[in-house]
């Protein structure tokens, strides 16, 4: 496709993410400039737009031009906006959440296409998000762990959220839906994904979520899933991006993982989430 004049994009590593320029997300962008600005988001997993100033309504209609918005079926939203999830960590706040390398809401039986992280507010150093590359990951595995792990699925659960809601409420100001306990999300995904746009293989498994390999018992599983949650968060498969007020990262969920650093105790952070509706990993 013709290149967007107006938009220039920076690769932040050699394995992943890009910072966009030339982009106000705040107004009406040109189908050229959405086409380009997703074939970026294809090209390098997560994007990001610095010094963008949007109120939630234009959080939501940027989000809108990349598919419809979901829902987040375990964590509460922003006053008014059911579509948008408060990500806010307040200065006597211990945890954050996110603090594991993971793929959102992997526990669905139709995970998301990706999300949408707007800093509203940050501190002046610390709480760095990383990025890990799950192409590289697939693409640097042994051939024998492939052939073993290529057509095989495993269970991904909410239950490391929902088992213990009002012992992550406790610690943290972004808070679990009261009723997200009563029933276990449950989903079966293909432990190596190919993904619908690119056609290129990825693996998607997460601590956090990924549950059991179908046929075999958690206790079996875990030891191949350890390893492969070891080996997908490899420094060279990730790039780590520096946030400051008026910043949005845009991830595509089907390729990428991230993990939320917890460095910055005694300060304040407050994002916004939103999340793109996806389709059935194959």
């Amino acid at each position: 496709m013709p290149a967007d004049a107006s938009l220039q994009i920076k690769p932040l590593t050699g394995s992943c993410g890009a910072e966009i320029f030339g982009a106000d997300i705040s107004q009406p962008l040109s189908e050229g400039t959405v086409r380009n600005i997703r074939q970026a988001l294809l090209d390098y997993n997560v994007i990001f737009f610095r010094d963008q100033d949007i109120t939630p309504e234009q959080h939501r209609s940027f989000t809108k031009l990349f598919g419809d918005i979901v829902v987040n079926p375990v964590y509460d939203h922003v006053p008014g906006y059911p579509d948008i999830m408060p990500v806010i960590k307040e200065a006597n706040d211990k945890y954050n959440i996110g603090d594991t390398w993971h793929s959102d809401m992997s526990y669905m039986e139709i995970p998301p296409l990706g999300s949408l992280l707007y800093a509203r507010e940050v501190p002046e150093f610390g709480g760095d998000t990383l990025f890990s590359n799950m192409y590289l990951a697939w693409d640097t595995l042994p051939e024998p762990m492939k052939q073993m792990l290529d057509g095989r699925n495993a269970y991904h659960s909410d239950r490391y959220l929902t088992s213990r809601v009002a012992e992550r409420n406790a610690g943290r100001s972004s808070k679990l839906k009261a009723d997200a306990q009563p029933s276990e999300r449950l989903a079966l995904h293909p432990i190596v994904r190919t993904h619908e746009e690119t056609g290129r293989k990825c693996l998607y498994v997460n601590f956090p979520f990924t549950w059991a390999i179908e046929g075999m018992s958690r206790e079996e599983s875990l030891p191949i899933l350890n390893q492969l949650y070891q080996h997908t968060s490899r420094p060279e498969f990730t790039c780590r991006f520096r946030w400051q007020k008026g910043s949005l990262a845009f991830w595509d969920n089907r390729s990428a993982m991230h993990y939320a650093c917890n460095d910055y105790q005694g300060k304040r952070r407050e994002m916004h989430r939103t999340t793109v509706a996806g389709t059935a990993p194959r």
